[in-house]
């Protein structure tokens, strides 16, 4: 079984979802939160806020792997510097823990759990509410986020299938751009 905790990162909502994945792929909700901090509180104070969230749901759920997702350019800097921060102090939890982790683009998580890059969010939340057989979508999109992207690390780095056992659609979906990709 792997334990995988995904960190949709960001100052104001820091999305952390925890999935189970068995070695058929077979995905199961372990937790799933958002550590909010206010715009009026101190920078220093709001990275300090989200790295004990963070720390306090690593030591409590002990998961084996990290999946984060890869901060990329935008027009708002101010976006991108928040994104950034948020991401350096999950990823110093995450190396102190000397846990694996995977950094991920917003369109490989989106392959990765609908079989299209491109998707919007409220298709991945559904898709994360099939896999996951959770009455709802999670909310808010931050939290889905977060659970796709643990999703997406432990699909791609989970041992193959044996002869025996059966992915789902999203995971063949997800094999299939893979092998473009590669091809």
């Amino acid at each position: 079984m792997l334990r995988v905790l995904g960190i949709d990162p960001g100052l104001s909502r820091c999305g952390v979802g925890i999935v189970d994945v068995e070695p058929s792929r077979r995905a199961s909700l372990v937790s799933v939160s958002v550590i909010r901090t206010p715009t009026d509180m101190p920078l220093e104070e709001r990275l300090l806020a989200i790295g004990e969230g963070i720390g306090a749901l690593l030591d409590e759920f002990e998961p084996n792997a990290f999946a984060i997702e890869r901060v990329f350019a935008q027009h708002n800097l101010k976006t991108v510097m928040g994104t950034a921060q948020a991401s350096g102090v999950a990823l110093h939890l995450a190396a102190s823990r000397h846990l694996t982790v995977g950094l991920h683009t917003p369109s490989e998580v989106k392959a990765a759990v609908t079989g299209y890059g491109s998707a919007d969010k409220k298709q991945v939340a559904a898709m994360v509410q099939r896999v996951l057989r959770l009455d709802a979508p999670p909310t808010p999109a931050d939290a889905s986020d977060a659970l796709a992207l643990a999703l997406c690390h432990a699909w791609r780095y989970s041992p193959p299938l044996t002869s025996n056992e059966t992915r789902t659609p999203a995971q063949e979906a997800w094999r299939a751009a893979e092998r473009a990709a590669h091809s």
